[in-house]
C-alpha cells in the first residue's frame, strides 16, 4: 500500500495543568512499522500553554509549533518516498519479528501462522531487524526448515511443510515491500523446495475395494476411514464432527458445514450418499462416536493387514487417497483443492504430480518389443 495520498496535519490536544500537546494526524492512516499497526496519531512530545498570556509564552508556543511543523514535512517527505518510519534516524532497525507477530495478530491468522512464525524466530535466534533481510538470509529459511535442526519425531520436515512455511514469510515480506518498509521485493525471489523425495502414501481402487471389503475390530475406525477416503476429512476433522455439520445443501445432496482444526478454514464440502451411508443412523452429538486416536493406533495397523494391502498405511494416507483418486479420475486441480481445503494450489499439486507418474507408469507398460524368454516364461 503506497501512503502518497496520506495528507499529515498538526493537530492539539488540551491535557492538564493549561497544557496543550501536539501531535501528527495522519489520514489515511500509515502503518507503524514497529508495530506493524495502522495509525492515525504520532505524539511529538511536544507541549504549548493553551492560554498563553505572558510573552514569554506566546513566544514558546510559536517555537514549538514551528517545530511540529517541520516534523510535519519530514513526515510529508518521507511519505511521498515510500520511507516512512516514526524515527527515521532509525529506519530499517525496527525489529523484523515484531512486525511479522502483530501483524499475524492483526489479521486473526490460523495456528499455521504461528508455527511459521516459531519457525522464524527460532531460525533469527530472536532477532531480526528489516535492515538484516536479504534474498539469500530469507532463502536460508528454507534451508532451515530442510535440515535436522526441525526434525520431528525422528524425521525431517517435509518439503510441502517447508514450502508452506516459507509461503507465510513470503506474504509477510510482501506486505512490509508494499508499506516501503522494504526496498527490495524479497518474496518475489524467494524458490520453494521440489517436491521430489515426499511421495505421498495412497491406496489404488482395487486397494479401496479391498479394505472396504476386510474385516475392522473398530466399527467405527473402519467408517471413519472409508468416510475420509469418500471425503478427504482429516482425523482430527472426522474425531471433531458433528451431526449438526451434516447438512442438506441447495442443489438437494448431503454436505459438511465445518470448519477444519488444523487451518481453521469454514467450508461446505458435498458428500455423497454412500459417504453419507458410513456416518450411520443420525443422531445427536459426535458422528463417529469413541472414535480416538488411541482407536486409530490399536485397529488401523491390523485393518490394513487383514486387507493385505503391504503399503505403510496411516490414515492420513485416507485423504491422499481421495485427492489422487481425484484427480486420476478427471476432476480438476481447482476443484480438489477446494475439496481439500488448502489454501495453496500448490499443495494440492503434489497429488497431480503423483498422479502423472502413474500415467507414466501405464504409458511404459505396452511396448513393441519381442519378451525375452525369461518374461514369456512368467507369461
Amino acid at each position: 500500500m503506497t501512503n502518497i495520498c496520506t495528507k499529515v496535519t498538526v493537530r492539539r490536544r488540551p491535557i492538564k495543568n493549561g497544557q496543550t500537546s501536539l501531535y501528527l494526524d495522519f489520514y489515511p492512516p500509515v502503518r507503524n512499522p514497529k508495530t506493524g499497526k495502522l495509525s492515525r496519531r504520532e505524539y511529538l512530545g511536544l507541549y504549548i500553554y493553551t492560554n498563553p498570556v505572558e510573552r514569554f509564552q506566546q513566544e514558546y508556543n510559536k517555537s514549538m509549533i514551528q517545530k511540529a511543523e517541520i516534523i510535519k514535512c519530514r513526515r510529508t517527505e518521507s511519505i511521498i518516498n515510500e520511507e516512512y518510519g516514526f524515527l527515521d534516524r532509525n529506519k530499517g532497525k525496527e525489529s523484523f519479528l515484531e512486525y511479522f507477530k502483530n501483524l499475524m495478530i492483526e489479521r486473526g491468522s490460523s495456528q499455521n501462522w504461528a508455527t511459521a512464525y516459531m519457525h522464524f524466530h527460532n531460525y533469527t535466534h530472536g532477532e531480526c531487524r528489516f535492515c538484516d533481510l536479504t534474498v539469500q538470509y530469507c532463502q536460508g529459511f528454507l534451508d532451515y526448515l530442510l535440515s535436522d535442526a526441525c526434525m520431528h519425531n525422528g524425521k525431517r520436515m517435509m518439503g510441502t511443510t517447508a514450502n508452506n512455511n516459507l509461503t507465510k514469510l513470503k506474504c509477510i515480506l510482501a506486505i512490509a515491500y508494499e508499506d516501503g518498509l522494504l526496498k527490495e521485493n524479497i518474496a518475489k525471489k524467494l524458490v520453494r523446495a521440489k517436491a521430489h523425495g515426499n511421495k505421498r502414501q495412497f491406496l489404488t481402487k482395487d486397494e479401496l475395494l479391498q479394505l472396504s471389503q476386510a474385516p475392522c475390530k473398530s466399527d467405527v475406525l473402519r467408517r471413519a476411514g472409508l468416510f475420509s477416503c469418500l471425503t478427504g476429512l482429516r482425523l482430527s476433522d472426522c474425531i471433531r464432527l458433528q451431526w449438526e455439520n451434516i447438512v442438506k445443501l441447495a442443489d438437494g445432496g448431503w454436505g459438511m458445514d465445518i470448519i477444519t482444526k488444523k487451518t481453521s478454514t469454514a467450508a461446505i464440502l458435498p458428500i455423497s450418499e454412500e459417504a453419507l451411508q458410513l456416518c450411520g443412523e443420525r443422531g445427536t452429538g459426535q458422528v463417529f462416536k469413541n472414535l480416538t486416536n488411541s482407536t486409530v493406533a490399536l485397529y488401523l495397523k491390523p485393518w490394513i493387514k487383514a486387507s493385505g494391502i503391504e503399503k505403510h498405511i496411516t490414515f492420513h494416507c485416507f485423504r491422499h487417497t481421495f485427492a489422487t483418486l481425484q484427480l486420476a479420475e478427471g476432476t480438476d486441480i481447482y476443484t480438489v483443492s477446494k475439496l481439500l481445503t488448502h489454501s495453496n494450489l500448490a499443495t494440492t499439486q503434489v497429488y497431480a504430480d503423483v498422479v502423472d507418474e502413474l500415467k507414466r507408469d501405464a504409458a511404459e507398460r505396452i511396448s513393441l518389443k519381442m519378451p525375452t524368454k525369461a518374461e514369456s516364461a512368467q507369461t
